[in-house]
């Protein structure tokens, strides 16, 4: 199915009822479609086709679902900063790759500065969190160093759309 395009006026502005949707939404992303609309006062209809063009034109991605990393048996974080020896394209895009596909990573960036890489992950013990940067990170040639962070808390901010 072809994507929806959006005059390019309206991709680049969305008016205050999608940005009301995105903040819904970013509040409570299992709301359906039905109680969004009737928050905010808007048809079912005008709701879906609004949502349907914000997905279409890649403003609305998806939805994530937040997971209590300690219930579920990880209870340490940390951010496992990442340099690099070689920033050929190649070895980047590689090292990127096998990155994202480590079990315990929760999320990859791909940072300008002294680090190449900062990873978000997740282990159930600090022998998982060794043996994630041994068995999986250093153990590639092109990383020359990681330092690893512990994270006590994690907050939300209020984003981009404020709350």
């Amino acid at each position: 199915m072809p994507k929806t395009q959006l005059p390019p006026d309206r991709l680049a502005r969305l008016d205050p009822i999608d940005l009301a949707i995105l903040r819904a939404l970013v509040a409570d992303s299992t709301l359906t479609n039905k109680a969004i609309a009737s928050r905010l006062g808007l048809a079912e209809s005008t709701c879906a086709y609004r949502m349907r063009m914000m997905r279409d034109a890649g403003a609305l991605l998806g939805s994530r679902v937040t997971l209590n990393l300690s219930m579920l048996g990880f209870p340490i974080q940390a951010i496992i900063k990442v340099r690099l020896g070689s920033h050929d394209a190649e070895h980047v895009n590689t090292l990127y790759t096998k990155l994202t596909e480590v079990p315990g990573v929760i999320q990859a960036f791909h940072v300008a500065g002294e680090d190449d890489f900062h990873l978000h992950v997740a282990v159930e013990s600090p022998q998982a969190l060794r043996d994630m940067v041994l068995k999986h990170i250093t153990v590639n040639r092109v990383v020359r160093q990681t330092e690893t962070q512990l994270i006590f808390e994690a907050r939300d901010g209020v984003g981009v759309l404020g709350q």
